[in-house]
């Protein structure tokens, strides 16, 4: 049987938004628990823009509606009964989706060399997937409420 899709969208919006909240916070707070640090929001700009404000501009941009993006994504699966807002699922999709980037990160740096600056090393790449295990559960938790 085929489960409707049934997702409260604006659940989903405050829920992403506020993962993506915890996620800058570590990200951007990281290297005060002596995690590497990783300038995201810059990253992603420069695949888009041709200065250091513009991307950032631009960066921040694009992190905030993916981080809106993908609670929208780990909600309907939810729906259609893969997982369920627990902080458990929500550590599982953040460690999928983090790996995902991982490895979609491999590529991308060999298509744009100026990202390899960003990610030298194990300790980066395992920041970048603590970092989506924290979206994750944070988007789980908040959307449960």
């Amino acid at each position: 049987m085929i489960h409707p899709l049934s997702i409260d969208v604006r659940d989903a919006i405050i829920a992403g938004s506020t993962g993506r909240l915890a996620m800058i916070l570590l990200i951007y707070g990281g290297p005060l628990i002596r995690l590497p640090r990783i300038d995201a929001v810059s990253m992603l700009g420069s695949l888009v823009a041709p200065n250091k404000q513009d991307a950032v501009t631009l960066g921040g941009a694009i992190h905030f509606s993916m981080g809106i993006l993908f609670a929208l994504i780990y909600t309907a699966l939810w729906s259609v009964g893969i997982g369920s807002a627990t902080w458990w699922w929500g550590l599982i999709f953040g460690a999928i989706h983090g790996l995902l980037l991982v490895l979609l990160l491999f590529v991308t740096t060999r298509m744009y060399p100026q990202l390899s600056e960003h990610f030298n090393g194990l300790p980066v790449l395992m920041a970048i997937l603590l970092n989506h295990m924290i979206y994750g559960l944070v988007v789980a938790l908040v959307y449960s409420t």
